[in-house]
């Protein structure tokens, strides 16, 4: 099993998105995701900048993936679309059904990204006719669906990825409510979400955190934490453990689950610690998705 970092979906600014993937470059970390996922009027890093980026990565010797949209609303961000689709050198992450058909158009294998609703094996069976090489669980399925899922009838013939540790895209929305929340129009929202790199905190009435607003998207206000998973999902089969970013620091979670592997690999057995992974686990952390239970809940 290897790491993989998911693409960066807060906004910030492109001197902390460049300081962010200067360091993954010299990481441990095998898969890099890039591109902006969640609001085309983020455009604090254009096309170029990410192929720039793509190929800085690829030099220190990273699988780099070009991440796309998740919800497709105009026809410039088809455009953009298109470009990503056919750049000639790297993969693509297929975050809505048109980046599945274009790819399938240009002949372009892809990886399924956890925004398209895959939650049956005939579903990925046929996508893999399409193209499919891999698929990144949807964050809201379980272990066991996902046991069920990769092993019969037979052994699935894709690779398969899970998201273990960060907040959790719960929804996208044409409407933005960061912008809503500040008495803001979303086509003139100033890209507010730029001053709130790790989104916007919201709580019930009795102050339990609940959500965390993030342009169009909604988050979970924990995050997801399957580290001490790690060494099951290794023995179930799952080819990658996905990190998504909320901070620079999570790289270095990133470096201990890889040491943790390679013990792993080394010893056949896991008796080691990750200082990175004790200094992460706190009671924000939830694991109940996983454990086929309400997503807040750590189990």
């Amino acid at each position: 099993m290897k790491i993989s970092l998911a693409p960066v979906s807060f906004c910030w600014d492109k001197a902390t998105i460049e300081q962010f993937y200067q360091k993954a470059a010299n990481s441990q970390i095998d898969t890099v995701y890039l591109g902006e996922t969640v609001c085309s009027r983020r455009r604090l890093l254009k096309f170029n900048d990410y192929l720039e980026l793509a190929q800085m990565l690829k030099n220190h010797g990273k699988n780099v993936v070009l991440s796309t949209m998740a919800l497709i609303e105009a026809q410039s961000e088809l455009t953009e679309l298109k470009k990503y689709i056919v750049n000639g050198e790297f993969s693509i992450e297929a975050n809505d059904m048109a980046a599945v058909q274009l790819a399938r158009q240009a002949k372009v294998p892809f990886i399924c990204g956890p925004t398209i609703n895959n939650y049956n094996r005939a579903s990925l069976d046929i996508l893999q006719t399409m193209g499919m090489k891999r698929f990144v669980m949807p964050f809201e399925l379980s272990k066991v669906w996902l046991n069920n899922v990769i092993s019969q009838p037979a052994k699935a013939n894709f690779e398969v990825e899970v998201m273990g540790h960060g907040y959790i895209p719960l929804a996208h929305s044409a409407r933005c409510f960061t912008a809503k929340h500040f008495g803001l129009n979303k086509d003139n929202c100033e890209t507010i979400c730029q001053q709130h790199p790790k989104g916007i905190l919201a709580q019930t009435q009795e102050q339990q955190d609940l959500l965390r607003l993030n342009g169009i998207q909604t988050q979970s206000a924990s995050h997801i934490d399957l580290t001490d998973e790690l060494i099951t999902m290794q023995k179930m089969g799952v080819d990658y453990f996905r990190i998504s970013p909320s901070s620079i620091e999570c790289l270095d979670i990133a470096n201990g689950l890889a040491n943790k592997l390679t013990a792993s690999a080394i010893d056949n057995e896991v008796n080691m610690t990750s200082d990175a992974l004790d200094r992460n686990l706190s009671p924000q952390a939830c694991n109940g998705y996983w454990f086929g239970q309400a997503g807040l809940e750590q189990v």
